[in-house]
């Protein structure tokens, strides 16, 4: 069984494609040689700045024959039928079988396809790789079709197995297959054959190349901290940065060099970002953790041991560096006299076409903090100065340059013109979180307006409709939702969500329509904002707002405000959708939440969370998954008897017609119930809710082994059946059992 060795030698590849790349190349090979009949035993792909590498283990010498049979139509079909037949099994009439059927005599093709040998199949799945390889960017060069990445120079191509390698020939643009590669441009130059995967690795390592791009990253990596150690310094882990670097070189020669003095004043994270996104540094820092040193890699080795690479990369550092500086200190004098006229500049600056300038979108943000500050413990004045300069950092110098420092420098600037901490530190902490594993903020400020962010953003996309679609989320949506989840329940928050919802979404109606509208029509707009924002339900509201004005004018603001209380519903509704994603990964069943949100007040998702949670330690018990059959069999023996009867039974029980013991204990065991659930419920404490209602588990199931629902004394059924909708009633009082399965 012969081994395959695949070698594609270019131009630099981009360091941050090298590795799709290799993958690409993998399924591409393996996928074409399968399909074709060569199955093997594993396969290996490899990237360096330079080439792309496969190696194929145990793969057959040719693919094995292979024999179809296809059943045509009626041997006195149509001769047009019968040709289409012929022709698509490449057969003539006189090579296919007659067979007799039930339904008459049927042709039959018997197809057999010799296998090929593996040479064969290989050339032809390259060839047709190479041609459709999926490159994000590609280029033409010279007179040739061929698109790729960077120009191709060489293809290498050899199967080997006992009796040694052979190439595989083929051809693409005049680029002939071979059994040769090149070593390190500048160490190691010319070519070299290779005869199998083995050698390959081995003399590209004796020509200065490490193939495996994991061996360089850790070889980069061991020398780095090595170098920091030994003068008692610590590398920066960045594993993005090593990833890249790493497809950066073929031989990694770590270097060491020094920041000048006049820099290391500068925040350490602007330190850092510059070294990274302009040279590719690594950051060493002290014990304090002050950024003192760098850490360089060059791609070869040299006879001064890089001191020359080092004083050249040192010399535009400083240039780098230099730059920062100066708007560090430019941002710092604006910041000490007067940020306001950062935020005066956003006016200019476009959030979205249809929802306003940033400066806008700051008002409606610090309005929402102001309100949400109660509610999450924080002054309502220090949330909203923090939400108004929270994002004052985006006019300035720095951030202009590294946008990723946005808010980090927010805090800086803040702190530098003698605000209150808290304030300072919102500006950093109101975009987190950013993702599911990322820190969520627990300072009260923080937390008023990183919610105030979030929900703006979620009602102003859904004011105008723009929601996310399938995989589409361009506005990152559902990672705002996510975040408010977030915040709300890893902060024990009790809000309620439809409140915040619906205040910000009249404030985005006022900024949408606010040049459509005369000023009485924007003053009621307001009227209604303010007692949505006091009062909270927006249905109710909306409805004393129309009553209100009915007779003054309300008519031309109800295409304005009309829809508001349904895409107010439906952001809920994703925000639940997003919710129920977040609790399943914490093994909470589907069903269990659809039970939980079909409650009151499922817009506090603290309480909904805890009710969920509640719920699904009682079903794993046994009394709970018995109670849950009782309630079942209660509930459908009731829902047929109100059908028939055309009646609701929903009251009137009285133990004064039980007939039997298991009837009266049924009976007062839904009184304890009803007892202890009502105040744990007002107390929103769900396991003793929940606990009490599973109490129920076993006097219900003496009930139904006891009595029989359907008597013929017509008061004692009706008794009984208004007993089975307390058992409904008492239940659906904790969640909508309805809705668990199973």
């Amino acid at each position: 069984m012969p081994d395959l060795l695949i070698e594609l030698f270019s131009e630099e590849i981009p360091a941050r494609m090298q590795s799709r790349a290799a993958q690409d190349l993998k399924k591409l090979v393996t996928d074409g040689l399968v399909e074709a009949g060569l199955t093997y035993e594993s396969a290996g792909a490899f990237s360096t700045p330079r080439r792309l590498t496969l190696s194929v283990e145990g793969m057959l010498g040719q693919s094995p024959t292979t024999r179809e049979e296809r059943k045509g139509p009626r041997a006195d079909a149509p001769e047009k039928a019968i040709e289409g037949f012929l022709r698509g099994a490449g057969l003539t009439r006189d090579q296919v079988e007659e067979r007799e059927t039930p339904k008459g005599n049927v042709l039959f093709a018997v197809i057999e396809k010799p296998g090929r040998p593996a040479a064969d199949i290989v050339a032809e799945v390259l060839e047709h790789a190479i041609r459709t390889f999926p490159w994000p960017k590609s280029m033409r060069w010279a007179d040739k079709t061929l698109r790729w990445v960077r120009p191709l120079h060489s293809i290498l191509c050899i199967l080997s197995d006992e009796e040694g390698a052979r190439v595989v020939p083929m051809e693409v643009e005049g680029i002939a297959s071979g059994d040769t590669t090149e070593g390190h441009r500048f160490m190691a130059p010319g070519a070299f054959s290779v005869t199998g995967f083995d050698d390959y690795a081995t003399k590209l390592k004796r020509a200065y190349v490490i193939l495996d791009p994991q061996e360089r990253a850790d070889t980069i990596w061991h020398d780095a901290t090595n170098l920091a150690f030994a003068q008692g310094l610590e590398v920066v882990e960045d594993r993005g940065l090593l990833a890249e670097v790493a497809g950066l070189v073929e031989w990694p020669v770590a270097l060491m060099g020094e920041i000048g003095a006049d820099f290391l004043e500068l925040p350490p994270e602007v330190l850092q970002t510059s070294m990274k996104e302009h040279q590719k540094f690594f950051s060493v820092k002290n014990k304090d953790g002050r950024i003192v040193r760098f850490v360089t890699v060059a791609n070869r080795e040299t006879a001064d041991n890089g001191a020359t690479i080092l004083a050249g990369n040192q010399k535009v550092l400083s240039a780098r560096l230099a730059d920062a500086k100066f708007f560090w200190e430019n941002d710092l004098r604006v910041a000490k006299s007067d940020m306001s006229v950062w935020t005066k500049s956003l006016e200019n600056v476009t959030f979205h076409n249809k929802l306003g300038s940033q400066a806008e979108r700051i008002d409606r943000i610090a309005a929402l903090a102001r309100d949400l500050a109660p509610v999450v413990g924080a002054d309502a004045d220090q949330a909203e100065e923090a939400a108004r300069l929270a994002k004052a950092d985006l006019s300035s110098e720095m951030v202009y340059e590294f946008p990723e420092l946005q808010g980090l420098m927010g805090r800086y600037y803040i702190e530098a013109s003698g605000k209150d901490a808290a304030i300072a530190a919102a500006a950093e902490e109101h975009y987190s979180p950013l993702g599911p594993s990322d820190d969520v903020p627990n300072a009260p400020v923080s937390i008023a307006v990183a919610l105030a962010d979030k929900i703006d953003t979620l009602t102003g996309f859904w004011a105008i409709d723009e929601k996310p679609t399938g995989s589409k989320d361009p506005y990152a949506l559902r990672r705002a939702a996510l975040g408010v989840i977030r915040l709300v329940l890893e902060n024990g928050l009790s809000l309620q969500l439809d409140q915040f919802n619906d205040t910000q979404f009249v404030r985005h109606k006022l900024n949408l329509n606010h040049g459509a509208l005369d000023e009485a029509q924007l003053n009621k707009l307001r009227d209604l904002l303010e007692e949505i924002a006091d009062h909270g339900v927006f249905g109710a509201a909306w409805r004393t707002f129309r009553e209100k004005f009915k007779q003054d004018g309300v008519g031309a603001l109800e295409p304005v405000m009309g829809a508001v209380p349904d895409t107010s519903d439906d952001l809920l509704s994703f925000m639940h959708d997003r919710l129920k994603v977040y609790l399943r990964d914490q093994g909470i069943r589907h069903d269990v939440i659809d039970a939980c949100l079909a409650m009151p007040g499922n817009d506090d998702l603290a309480l909904l969370v805890n009710r969920a949670k509640a719920l699904s330690e009682t079903l794993k018990t046994e009394d709970g998954e018995n109670l849950i059959q009782g309630f079942r069999r209660a509930n459908n023996i009731l829902t047929q008897a109100e059908e028939k009867d055309g009646v609701e039974y929903s009251f009137g029980a009285d133990p004064k017609f039980a007939e039997t013991d298991e009837e009266r204990a049924l009976f007062a065991a839904l009184d304890t119930a009803e007892a202890a659930i009502a105040p744990a419920i007002e107390a929103q404490d769900f396991p003793v809710a929940m606990g009490a209602m599973a109490d129920l588990r076993g006097p219900i199931d003496a009930f139904f082994e006891a009595v029989m629902i359907n008597a013929d004394n017509q008061t004692v059924r009706r008794n009984r059946l208004n007993l089975l909708s307390r058992i409904r009633q008492v239940c659906l009082g904790v969640a909508d059992l309805t809705r668990i399965e199973g």
